[in-house]
This record gives structure tokens, sequence and C-alpha cells, in this order.
């Protein structure tokens, strides 16, 4: 293919994979001298549309590992996005345990959709639960091994063709596919699904947090009140200027602590080409 377009499109509620995404998209773009565009899913507006991609884009597309796979409440979004024989390239961030299944699973849907996928990356960017499990990553290395990504699959992109075979990445089948399952140390299992944020006196009722909800999930006219589900994103906790949302949750609080002990290891970028 001769790119005449590289897209960097992304879902991304606490910015570490628009971050990665964007530098890759950008190093691509640049090398191959052509423009480059973006189109951020994150917010649930944003869901109602996606661009008319064809056979002269390169993607690179980015989703977090959510328990180990493609966030769940994107399936039904990401399959209505159409490749047209765009080329692509998913990948995934994880927040310092292990990206497990996403990066298989979103190589899948993108391949299944029209797109040629035929490179792959799964970046580490700070967990949307802590500030400590991969402080401050995607860091300056990180996005120095986006960039360089970034180069090698410009140079790579005239190789492809409607023909190009998916990229090769680690991963289990389709039907063999499962959710991470926290639990505690006696091995019973943490159901965190319901749990959702309180919010202190600090709060000043700026309304911020309603307009961040990926969910759409806060209500506007009442920040303390949730109307639909919360997927435990961050967004309104790491983005909130007072500091006034906040999980109680001991199920939650337990597994946060679990995996800020288990996971201080300065876990690796994997790069498939």
């Amino acid at each position: 293919m001769q790119a005449k377009r590289v897209w960097a499109m992304y879902w991304s509620a606490t910015d570490t994979t628009k971050r990665v995404v964007t530098a890759v998209a950008q190093q691509a773009a640049q090398a191959l001298a052509v423009p480059l565009k973006e189109y951020d899913f994150t917010l649930p507006q944003a869901r109602q549309g996606a661009p008319d991609f064809t056979a002269d884009d390169l993607v690179v597309f980015g989703t977090p590992t959510y328990a180990g796979r493609v966030p769940n409440v994107l399936l039904k979004y990401l399959a209505t996005v159409e490749g047209h024989g765009a080329a692509a390239v998913p990948v995934v961030t994880f927040g310092n345990r292990a990206f497990d299944d996403s990066l298989i699973e979103l190589r899948d849907i993108l391949s299944d959709n029209g797109f040629v996928p035929f490179a792959a990356a799964a970046f580490v960017g700070e967990h949307s639960f802590s500030t400590t499990l991969a402080a401050g990553r995607p860091d300056a290395d990180d996005l120095d091994k986006a960039a360089q990504f970034g180069r090698e699959i410009a140079a790579r992109a005239a190789e492809i063709t409607a023909d190009t075979q998916p990229i090769t990445v680690p991963g289990r089948g389709r039907d063999e596919r499962t959710y991470y399952q926290p639990r505690d140390r006696a091995g019973n299992s943490i159901d965190i699904r319901k749990v959702k944020p309180k919010t202190s006196e600090a709060c000043d009722d700026c309304g911020l947090c309603a307009k961040l909800c990926p969910m759409g999930s806060i209500n506007p006219e009442n920040v303390r009140e949730f109307t639909g589900i919360c997927i435990k994103c961050g967004a309104c906790v790491k983005k909130c200027p007072k500091g006034a949302k906040y999980y109680d949750d001991p199920g939650y609080l337990y597994h946060k602590s679990e995996l800020e002990e288990g996971y201080r290891r300065r876990a690796a970028v994997s790069l498939f080409l």
C-alpha cells in the first residue's frame, strides 16, 4: 500500500493510551510525509460514528486492557468500525500486570472488520486504580520506543497488501479467552463490578467529572449521583482538580493494594513486526 493518511484512533479515559497511540502515529506520518488524523472515541458522543477508512489509510488503533481483555463496553461500538482494507496497527496499554488476551482480541476485531493488522504493540500505562502502579508511564523511554515503532511501521507500510496475514501476537484462541478475576489470599473472588466512587466535601460542583465520564454515567446536575455503570476507568478520580472522587469499597481497595504490592517491577513494552 501507499499510505496517504495516518490515523491515531483510540479510547483513553486517563490519556495513557492516547499518549502512546499518538506518539506512534505521529512518527509514522512524519516518516511517510502524509497527513496525521486523530479520532478519539472515549466519550459516548464520539461512539456514534467513525472515520470512513480506505485502503490508503494506515490506522494506529488503541485501547486499554481491562481484566486482560479489550474493555467489553467497547465491543458493540468496535464491531461497527469498518476498515475497507486499511492497514492497521493494534496497540493496547496495560497497568503493569499483563496484557493477557487484549492484544490478540483487538487484532481479531480489526481483522474481522476489514482492516489488515500487520504490526502490533503492548505498552505500559499508569494503572487506572493507582498513582503508584506504573506511575508516570508511558514515560520518556516508553515514548522513545513508541516513536521508533512508528518509524518501523512506516518503513513496512509499502509491503502491505490485502493478502497480508494478520500479525502473530501472544494470546489464547477466541473460545478460550476469559477475564482476569481478582481474588483474595484465600482464593475467593473479589467482585468490584458494581462499585462506584464516592464524592468528598472537597467537590465544588464544577461538573468536570460528568463531562469526562466515558460512559456518561455521572449526573451533570448532581455529580454525586450515578445514572449508569462505572467501569473503574479512573477518569473522574485522576482528573478531578479538587481530588474529590475516591473509592472506599473494601474489595476494591484490597485488589488495588494487591496489585501495587505484587507488580512493582517495571513491566516491559512488547512490539510485534
